[in-house]
């Protein structure tokens, strides 16, 4: 049927306008029989979208004679979704009523086939609007915590990634609009995410693998920045923020806008961010009670970015670009040099990180009408990263990413009711690291993938399917195995007597690597009745190790751990060690997973239930080998008393990179329930078990959590009361401790006004108002750099 409206399409081009304009108009309600403004009306695999006036009315013209299938949508509403026969000639007029949803609906962006929280085989979160506004942090793993399934692995407030279903690292992509975001984040903890979530638009979460979509690199899930970089058209909107904290005196002020001609759209936003070290319940120290400061030394930050984009508006689509500057200085809380060093009575050295980023994106969509393809996507980017870590004033360690990336999607007309199209993606990217602590030497890695995603619809079953392959090569040619003086402690009693020397002799070699993972993934959604649905989603995904995960050897402060990758082989002798090149097969990592989804889509309650079961055979991670291992670390000065100020010890335990098959499985429950129209309730909880097929547990896995929402709105009042419980971890790996459970309480109250002609919103904040010490299991710094305190954030946000 839709191949036929394609056709029509065709000949269209080829006749006089008016013989072939058809047009529907209609007004969209709601289940009182109420008028919904704002509602999105669209054609699927159309160019054809438009809202609805305050009256709830919309109009499509210029369309042609067949059955369509529309999507409406509408926030606080359950997706709609219907045929429609657009009649042979002049209009046709329909009523269409949305349902009201507790959980809110919001449409993944980013990738080629439709998917949303209700309606996906795959699990996806999006977090979007006000939620977005009120749950955002400084950074990134932070602002996305509450979501069900995903943790953070905070770092004294300085820096944070997502952890997906107890998975993070290189596991997880971070991306923005679409594309890897370049930086080293997934290097290392204590490296910052170089995106900004108090400019984005929406974030958008896939939990499980997202590989088809963004590659291999997504085995574990996917985080997407969306924003509005490249305007896909010219209304003038935008929104300011100022906020202020009192934890940690952090001032915030951000905008973002959208404008343009009748042709070019143009669009700009920009942010600054300032905090000092932010304020604890306790010591932060654990094994330090006799510490009066309450404080987290050296978690302060300066932040600033902007991001300039133009459009070209085509009669078929855009195309544009866009150009950000990212600036970020942070300090590195926990990076010390030893014990002999502190025992001088000295302070912990001032060391933080000043990271500068340049990116270049181009997006472009453009319905090209053709026999076959209906629609091209293209999102190309160049990154310059760079990150340097400043000890007393001096460079320590460079770290530097230089990354272009293209991903080009051709989308088919609908072919015997299948829709979907193919994708093909290239990315290179050259990573390097110079200094003390340099702990992975430069490499370069190159991606080639193609990839085909189909959809269907089966009456009440939806049927998505995928594939993709990818070429992954991986090359370093100045690979360090030195001689290291790895040894035991025969009790808690020891002394450092195994010398500060330098390696004896280091090997330098070459190494090429190159992978073929290959990822296949299958869903069926089925509307077994109305309201209701059942999803399963399978999948088999690949992944080719990172550099990081192979090649690794030197300390790494951040994270107060020396490293070693999977090419090399510690052999244990009584109290020290040899460490070789393994003989063992680098082999890639391939998890195959299962997801089960029910969920009830509108009415007044609502809930979406996951369960999955991830089995990873390869799994490659760190585990600590009992050993330590003295480590130079020396600041670069060049006076006279360089070998003695300014060359310290540290003894750091050595933990190395190992595959095992492992076993996660868990599940994901949310529920709403909307009361009444102005009081609504929610519960969530989330559960990760990982553990090793042979008995043992994964390190830093999240632990059982749960909690409730309140929320209350009025058309000018909106309070919301957050009570969440981490539950204590005591299923640790080896030489890990055992973290005890906390209970955490945030609320937020905002009115709305109008002031100068725009609408405004003013707001207070609250975090952790029992001030409960929290510590997270999930972080390195768990021990020394618990979560912040009671705080009160005040702010007040425009929008025009």
């Amino acid at each position: 049927m839709r191949r036929k409206t394609r056709m029509a399409a065709l000949i269209s081009a080829l006749l006089p306008a008016v013989a072939m304009a058809q047009s529907i108009e209609g007004v969209v309600n709601n289940s009182s029989g109420k008028a919904v403004a704002g509602a999105t009306v669209e054609i699927e695999g159309t160019k054809f979208k438009t809202k609805t006036d305050e009256n709830g009315r919309f109009l499509l013209e210029n369309l042609t004679a067949n059955v369509n299938e529309f999507h409406i949508f509408a926030s606080g509403y359950a997706h709609l979704h219907q045929e429609i026969a657009v009649a042979q000639d002049g209009s046709k007029e329909v009523t269409l009523t949305l349902k009201r949803s507790p959980i809110e609906v919001v449409d993944v962006v980013a990738s080629p086939m439709h998917m949303s929280i209700m309606e996906s085989a795959s699990p996806v979160s999006v977090l979007a609007g006000e939620t977005l506004r009120r749950q955002q942090a400084s950074t990134l793993g932070d602002s996305l915590e509450k979501l069900p399934g995903v943790h953070t692995n905070f770092h004294a407030n300085v820096a944070s990634t997502p952890v997906i279903r107890g998975l993070s690292g290189p596991r997880v992509l971070i991306a923005q609009n679409g594309l890897d975001v370049s930086d080293v984040s997934r290097v290392g903890p204590d490296h910052s995410v170089a995106t900004e979530a108090s400019t984005a638009q929406q974030i958008e979460v896939l939990r499980g693998p997202a590989t088809l979509f963004y590659g291999s690199g997504a085995i574990g899930g996917v985080v997407n920045v969306v924003d509005g970089r490249v305007p896909p058209d010219t209304t003038t909107r935008g929104e300011w923020l100022l906020e202020t904290n009192s934890v940690d005196d952090k001032k915030l002020a951000s905008f973002n806008i959208t404008t343009g001609t009748e042709t070019i759209g143009v669009y700009a936003d920009g942010y600054w961010r300032e905090s000092n070290d932010y304020d604890v319940p306790v010591a932060p120290e654990l094994d330090n009670h006799e510490q009066q400061d309450f404080v987290v030394k050296n978690s302060g930050e300066k932040s600033n970015g902007v991001t300039l984009g133009v459009s070209k508006l085509l009669d078929n689509g855009y195309v544009g670009i866009a150009v950000e500057r990212f600036n970020r200085e942070y300090g590195i809380p926990g990076h010390t040099h030893g014990d002999e060093h502190e025992a001088e009575g000295s302070e912990e050295e001032s060391v933080y990180a000043d990271l500068k980023q340049t990116r270049v994106q181009l997006l472009s969509e453009l319905n090209i009408g053709g026999k076959w393809i209906r629609k091209i996507n293209t999102r190309a980017a160049f990154t310059d990263y760079e990150h340097a870590e400043i000890e007393d004033g001096m460079v320590g360690t460079l770290f530097e990413n230089s990354t272009e990336e293209l991903r080009f999607e051709a989308l088919h007309n609908p072919f015997d009711g299948w829709n979907g199209g193919i994708s093909f993606q290239y990315k290179h990217s050259d990573v390097a690291a110079q200094g003390s602590e340099a702990f992975t030497p430069p490499s370069e890695a190159q991606t080639l993938a193609l990839a085909i995603m189909e959809e269907k619809h089966f009456g009440d079953f939806l049927l998505q399917l995928g594939g993709r392959v990818e070429r992954v090569e991986l090359e370093a040619d100045q690979v360090l195995l030195p001689e290291l003086d790895a040894h035991a402690h025969a009790g808690e009693e020891h002394n450092h007597e195994h010398g500060h020397e330098e390696a004896t002799s280091t090997r330098v070699f070459s190494t090429d690597h190159e992978f073929t993972p290959v990822s296949l993934s299958a869903g069926l959604v089925w509307d077994f009745t109305p309201g209701y649905n059942i999803g399963i989603s399978v999948s088999r995904s690949e992944r080719a190790p990172s550099a990081s995960e192979l090649l690794s050897f030197g300390p790494h402060i951040g994270t107060r751990t020396y490293e070693i990758g999977a090419l090399f082989a510690v052999e244990n002798h009584d109290d020290h060690a040899h460490i070789g090149l393994t003989e063992a097969a680098l082999d890639l990592e391939t998890a195959n997973n299962i997801d089960l989804t029910f969920r009830k889509t509108d009415g007044d309650v609502g809930f979406v239930f996951n369960a999955f079961y991830n089995v990873v055979d390869n799994y490659y991670y760190q585990t600590s080998t009992g050993l330590f291992a003295e480590a130079a670390h020396d600041h670069g000065g060049e006076d006279e008393h360089d070998n003695e100020e300014h060359v310290h010890a540290t003894e750091l335990p050595i933990y190395t990179f190992q595959t095992d098959d492992v076993i996660l499985h868990g599940f994901e429950a949310q529920i709403a329930w909307q009361a009444t129209d102005e009081l609504k309730a929610s519960f969530f909880s989330d559960y990760v078990r990982a553990r090793l097929k042979d008995g043992g547990d994964l390190p830093r896995t999240p632990p059982l959590r749960f909690g409730t929402q309140f929320s209350y709105q009025t058309e000018l009042l909106t309070a919301n009361l957050d009570v969440t419980r981490y539950q204590e971890q005591d299923r640790i790996a080896s030489y890990e401790t055992s973290t005890d459970g906390y209970t955490l309480v945030d609320a937020t109250v905002s009115y709305d006004l109008s002031l100068l002609d725009q609408d405004m919103m003013v707001y207070l904040k609250g975090s952790n108002l029992t001030d409960t010490e929290a510590r997270v299991h999930t972080s390195f710094l768990k021990d020394i750099a618990p979560r912040p305190g009671r705080s009160f954030a005040i702010g007040v946000r425009g929008y025009f």
